[in-house]
């Protein structure tokens, strides 16, 4: 960064509450006469020049990115209130030489560590000369004996690697963590990266920064050249625990941004010896599994037979070689707490070098005199579990009174073995800017990552650094909720490094390969399509209904009565309105409200609307970043709805309902005119029209059948005809001749009428002929296309005049009723026979033999 011809900042120019580097932090920017360092000349200088409200607008811009990206961390069960990633907009500086000094250590640290994974499922020579004690290993939950001998087909077996660093209060970076098992943070690194560019472009332009480019570049090729020891086109995945893990945004994020498919247990299979995708066109071979679930989850066969995100006998065509798994299952080992007691002299004994890095100072108390040293000094330790499993809980010694310090030393007393303490680090101090205070200082922690290369290990120039919530914490929590995010950056010395890196087009995998997605992926686009068409419905006819009630003439009773009937109908909330209840008919306000706002209740369009979401939740890799703003402005339209049926149904009902109206006609616009035609919108497109076509054909059958007075049932005519847009072309067809027979012509039989029967009807044959074709014995049809071809002809051979006749006997048009509910019944079938098809496999194989005390 170039800060030559830049006039000092002095203590006061520096805009914060000058507090001189005490011996308890250091301070990152600012030296101990209150001077900003000469990397942090410029940044500082930019944060005066925009002010309180520059800086402020600044902030809310990249929350706003941030919330359209998607970007969440530990996103709850509520698809309407994720948990928006936090970031701060000050960047974190790293001068070219300290970076260099890190880079070198973080190379040494990596090595080391592969080395000791080699060893602990190797020879165990380490175990041998008693350099790490047997119990931690062998007691260790982690430690999988079914791994033992398992080895990668590269020169190193830890592919990723990634550590926390703090500095003490001399400046100096100490290591309080490693992750080895599938460190995260990657990805949010460089999501942090793309927001501080957007909203500070200028600082960045200007500013001579590594860029993050050339670590994933690096990852790929890796994982790419690993995979060709089993196939010539490798195919990699992603594997993910799903939309509920706490960093399914980062997951999501890294599928896209490498190439690769985003994959759950669910969507993977181990047959003859090989892995294999469940995909759209049947079973796709897999070779490399980029991991992002523990070791003990991977394998319910070997491993935790209640697992629900592995893949059975994933562990034995590993074992063979005809699988990688990066990083290899067994791995979570290296994580253990007790380990960082002796890399001192595992680092002498692997390595014959001392750590470039110190670690913080551990006390294993399986030691006798580590555990008299905790006993004595138990107020200024941190005392963790020795074995890493599940995160643990951690007790800082100096809040505990002397009660709460005598339980835990009784708990520590019974397994000694099973406990650590580590020595506080204070955190260096960073500017934050917040809100409430502008900018201040708090505690930092930062994670960096290296990958595998060429025989040796790449460091990401950059990484993942966090601040403390409060400005007085001492350390940063490993609660990453707790805290915000900040973009690295380290300042290079020449040019090349800041350029990104080059694409090298042999790395990516082939259109057949991306094209070929996991029958979850459809399935949940399928659903996401089936889910927008019954809350569109249903908020129509609702707000039909509304205006209608609110109407310049009183709406009667009898036409009330079947559009409230209809309304339980549509949303199949039953019995609702069709009970015939009197009082309900005469107060339906609160049934109306709990339609409307009730998520809990299935069928209401706000289950309906979660729902949804929910889909969009598992698939936002499919996403685009449009459609991702749309749902977030859709989220807001359902809050504003709960706001203002808080109290019951409100004065103007229909009014909140028609931003969520036009949400939905705003993804659907983006659907058709945005999406490529590949097989994601197909599906979602099969799954639209075949519940748009549902859903009329129960509207038809619902507010039709049965026979009213001449007014009242033109009045219900044309509520439906209003409700799906039609009742503008109906009018001007037909004048005022509203037959019920001719509202049938429109909504069954006219193909210009985009909500028509036969519309949905005909656009689902042509998409049958473009959906891949499974191998299949079948002769003639498949069962599919018979029930579309059936359903198309029975609505062009229908007699209109026929369905809208009334029987004089039941006082109901019986041939309506019947040939809806036929209708239905075909398409409820088509809907099972393509889940069969395209969604549905047989389970792999699971464990025989239960652990002891599982059921």
């Amino acid at each position: 960064m170039h800060t030559d011809a830049l006039a000092p900042v002095t203590p006061e120019q520096a805009s914060l509450d000058f507090d001189p580097a005490s011996s308890q932090h250091y301070d990152e920017a600012f030296d101990m006469n209150g001077f900003p360092r000469d990397h942090w000349q410029t940044i500082i200088e930019s944060f005066n020049a925009l002010g309180a409200e520059g800086v402020a607008d600044r902030q809310q811009r990249a929350r706003r990115i941030l919330s359209d990206d998607g970007a969440t961390y530990n996103l709850t069960s509520d698809p309407l209130s994720p948990n928006v990633w936090g970031m701060d907009i000050v960047p974190y500086l790293i001068e070219s030489e300290s970076w260099t000094t890190l880079e070198r250590g973080m190379e040494q640290r990596s090595k080391l560590f592969d080395l000791i994974m080699k060893d602990l499922y190797g020879e165990q020579i380490l175990l041998k000369e008693g350099i790490i004690p047997s119990e931690i290993i062998f007691d260790h939950p982690g430690f999988l004996r079914a791994c033992h001998g398992m080895t990668v087909p590269h020169a190193q077996d830890i592919l990723l690697h990634a550590s926390d660093l703090v500095r003490d209060e001399n400046g100096q970076f100490q290591i309080v963590g490693d992750r080895t098992q599938a460190p995260s943070g990657a990805g949010y690194a460089h999501e942090n990266r793309v927001v501080l560019s957007r909203v500070m472009p200028r600082l960045f332009r200007t500013s001579r920064i590594k860029r993050l480019s050339h670590f994933f570049q690096t990852l790929r090729d890796t994982l790419t050249d690993i995979g060709k020891h089993v196939s010539d086109k490798p195919r990699i995945v992603l594997l993910s625990e799903g939309a509920n893990s706490k960093t399914y945004f980062e997951q999501a994020y890294l599928a896209n941004y490498l190439g690769f498919p985003l994959v759950q247990g669910g969507d993977l299979t181990v047959r003859n010896g090989r892995v294999w995708m469940k995909s759209l066109n049947g079973l796709s071979p897999v070779d490399v599994i980029m991991r992002r679930i523990n070791d003990d989850a991977c394998d319910q066969a070997e491993l935790r037979p209640n697992s629900l995100l592995g893949v059975p006998g994933l562990l034995e065509v590993a074992r063979s070689g005809r699988v990688v798994i990066a990083n290899p299952i067994g791995s979570g080992l290296l994580e253990t707490p007790a380990l960082m007691a002796f890399l001192p002299q595992i680092s002498q004994f692997l390595l014959g070098e001392t750590l470039q890095i110190p670690s913080v100072k551990t006390y294993w108390c399986g030691s006798l005199d580590n555990l008299s040293y905790v006993e004595a000094n138990l107020g200024q330790l941190i005392i963790k579990p020795a074995m890493r499993i599940n995160g643990g809980d951690s007790y800082y010694g100096h809040t505990l009174d002397e009660q709460d310090k005598q339980a835990l030393l009784e708990k520590i007393r019974l397994a000694p073995h099973r406990w650590v303490a580590q020595e506080y680090v204070s955190g260096a101090q960073l500017p934050v800017w917040a809100a409430d205070q502008g900018l201040t200082k708090r505690p930092s922690i930062m994670r960096m990552f290296t990958v595998a290369s060429n025989g040796g290990f790449k460091v990401m120039p950059g990484g993942l650094s966090r601040v403390g919530g409060q400005g007085n914490e001492r350390i940063v929590g490993n609660n990453i909720s707790d805290t915000l995010s900040k973009d690295t950056w380290v300042l290079a010395t020449d040019f090349e490094s800041t350029l990104p890196a080059a694409v090298d087009g042999s790395n990516i995998q082939d259109i057949a390969q991306q094209s070929n997605l996991p029958s979850r992926v459809i399935e949940n686009l399928f659903w996401f399509g089936r889910y927008m068409e019954r809350a569109e419905v249903s908020l129509r006819l609702m707000r039909t209904f509304f205006k209608q009630m609110n109407g310049v003439e009183p709406l009667p009773t009898e036409s009330r009565d079947i559009l409230l009937k209809a309304i339980s109908i549509q949303t199949g909330c039953l019995p609702g309105f069709t009970q015939a209840d009197p009082e309900l008919f005469d107060e339906p306000n609160d049934e109306l409200a709990s339609l409307i706002c009730d998520g809990t209740r299935p069928g209401t369009i706000k289950s309906n609307l979660n729902a949804m979401l929910a889909c969009g939740e598992q698939v936002k890799e499919m996403l685009s970043a449009d459609t991702r703003i749309i749902l977030n402005d859709l989220r807001d339209h359902i809050h504003q709805m709960d706001r203002a049926y808080a109290n019951g149904l409100p004065e103007l009902p229909e009014e909140s309902l028609d931003n969520l109206v036009t949400s939905i006609l705003a993804l659907s616009g983006l659907n058709h005119e945005s999406m490529l035609r590949g097989p994601d919108w197909m599906f979602q497109e099969v799954g639209r029209r075949t519940e748009r076509a549902l859903q009329t054909a129960k509207l038809l059958k619902s507010t039709l059948t049965e026979r009213l007075p001449s007014m009242q049932q033109s009045l219900v005519l044309e509520s439906v005809l209003l409700s799906v847009e039609a009742l503008i072309s109906f009018r001007r067809r037909y004048r005022n001749r509203n037959r019920v027979a001719y509202g049938l012509d429109l909504l069954m039989a006219d193909r210009t009428n985009p909500r028509s029967l036969i519309y949905q009807t005909e656009l689902l044959r042509k998409y049958l002929e473009e959906l891949p074709r499974n191998e299949s014995n079948e002769l003639g049809l498949s069962p599919e296309k018979r029930m579309i071809i059936k359903s198309l002809n029975d609505i062009q051979l229908a007699d209109l005049e026929t369905l809208a006749h009334v029987d004089d006997i039941c006082n109901e048009r019986t041939a309506l009723s019947d040939f809806m509910t036929q209708f239905t019944d075909q398409l409820e079938r088509f809907t099972s026979h393509i889940s069969d098809k395209y969604f549905d496999h047989a389970s792999g194989p699971q464990q025989l033999i239960r652990g002891h005390g599982e059921y």
